[in-house]
């Protein structure tokens, strides 16, 4: 394994380059949502479940519009290998159709229906009570991030993903400072509670896309070509659909299967704390993997500009299995982090703090350990699925290790053990896992093949 880990001087170099600010950035962005958990679970247990239930919906753009991202990646850092900015725009601009149109149409629906959606994620009156103001605002500040986060992927995807860190850098800094303002009535302001923790969501994301659109328009790096963006013309239309369906139906799927995940807890006897507990270590979950996310962002760019430079299958192989490696040891590492947090500063501290009630703080220690123990498979699918296959041209594929697992066995076995058979809280949360121990082998066999190396910007 260790001769698999050398590659030439400066490469290790270069991918901490490149991972670095993402991962700055998936701390960033991960925070901001942490802040908002923190400061709306001051108010109580059923204020954080409300507000993990709205976000059902959020997470669905969030996670859609990291498949037109991810899409889009493929073709944009194939393109930067080749030195052909004018179809990169031409790829911002049909992804920016892709993006905004689904957002707004998500936006709308919360705003219309924002009961009728949340009573489909839980039964708990109480809670879709607390929350129908929060789903009705927070879904409009998707509008204008997912132009941001397209040009962020861009500018990711063509080896400057500084500009992510510090544009969602801003970002969090305005939401946390109106959160303070808008959740408690500080300054003047009204104490506005969940609904507050909306508006400054909102708020930030406005500044968001301000900043994001004012520096496209000045970058000389990659200077916006206008004519490109609005009329991206069929043939890259047609390569995006080929390579960036895939992905995104990928998404969609995983992140409604992942709401299936909750929408289960939601039903469970025990659902307000089960979501008080899944609000919070769900986001401890995403702050410990932003490493892994960060390395599998690296491989998308490195994996794409390899095969865009035109070098053999083999060079690009063993570049991917050198990356797929050191996913698997950070991984290990992030295991081995959480589990000695767990009583040492988890149980002592950080569940008092939130004030989480014994069912939700046993829960929450499932929760920890669970997602542990398999940190180093996911770490492993993570970059796999998300960055080396996709990377090569082999959405389809990926796509379906990715969600067959999840609806296959994740989902009706949580189901089965959650609702019907009523099992003890560490047996359902294994459940939630359950789709790694598929996903891994399936990638291991899928990558081997070397099928999934494919040039996509010279055979589409």
């Amino acid at each position: 394994m260790f001769r698999a880990l050398r590659q030439e001087e400066g490469f290790y170099q270069n991918l901490a380059a490149l991972t670095a600010p993402v991962v700055l950035q998936n701390i960033i962005t991960t925070s901001l949502g942490f802040a908002d958990i923190f400061m709306v679970g001051l108010l109580g247990n059923a204020e954080m479940a409300a507000v993990t239930a709205a976000n059902v919906p959020v997470f669905i753009i969030q996670v859609v519009l990291f498949g037109f991202q991810s899409g889009m990646a493929v073709l944009v850092s194939q393109y930067w290998g080749r030195g052909d900015t004018e179809n990169i725009n031409r790829c911002l601009g049909v992804a920016l159709y892709a993006a905004t149109g689904f957002s707004t149409l998500v936006a709308l629906i919360t705003f219309l229906f924002p009961a009728q959606v949340l009573r489909l994620i839980t039964p708990n009156e109480e809670l879709v009570q607390l929350a129908v103001n929060y789903i009705r605002l927070v879904g409009f500040s998707y509008i204008f991030n997912s132009v941001s986060s397209v040009y962020a992927g861009v500018q990711r995807s063509t080896e400057y993903p500084a500009f992510g860190m510090i544009l969602f850098g801003i970002s969090m800094c305005v939401n946390t400072f109106l959160n303070f303002v808008l959740i408690f009535g500080h300054f003047g302001a009204p104490a506005m509670g969940v609904t507050g923790a909306a508006a400054a969501t909102l708020s930030s994301r406005v500044v968001e896309f301000i900043v994001a659109l004012a520096f496209a328009f000045r970058s000389k790096r990659l200077p916006l070509r206008l004519w490109c963006i609005l009329l991206p013309g069929q043939d890259i239309l047609r390569r995006f659909i080929r390579y960036s369906t895939p992905v995104v139906c990928n998404e969609a799927m995983w992140s409604l299967g992942t709401s299936m995940l909750t929408v289960i807890m939601g039903h469970m006897d025990n659902s307000q704390d089960m979501l008080a507990a899944y609000a919070l270590i769900g986001n401890v979950d995403k702050l410990a993997t932003v490493v892994c996310f960060g390395l599998a962002a690296s491989a998308a760019v490195i994996v794409g500009k390899e095969i865009g430079l035109g070098h053999d299958r083999e060079r690009v192989y063993s570049v991917s299995w050198t990356l797929l490696l050191a996913s698997m040891l950070v991984g290990g590492v992030v295991m081995v982090l959480m589990l000695a947090l767990l009583p040492t500063f988890f149980q002592p501290v950080l569940f008092p703090l939130f004030q989480l009630t014994p069912g939700a703080a046993e829960a929450a220690a499932c929760l920890t350990v669970i997602y542990a123990v398999f940190m180093p498979m996911r770490a492993f699918d993570i970059t796999n699925i998300t960055g080396v296959l996709r990377a090569g041209g082999d959405a389809r594929t990926a796509a379906l290790i990715d969600i067959g697992p999840l609806w296959l066995v994740a989902v009706p076995l949580m189901a089965l053990l959650g609702l019907a058979l009523d099992a003890p809280t560490w047996l359902v949360c294994v459940a939630m896992q359950a789709e790694n121990i598929c996903k891994c082998p399936l990638g291991l066999l899928r990558f081997h093949s070397k099928r999934w190396i494919n040039d996509v910007t010279r055979t589409a």
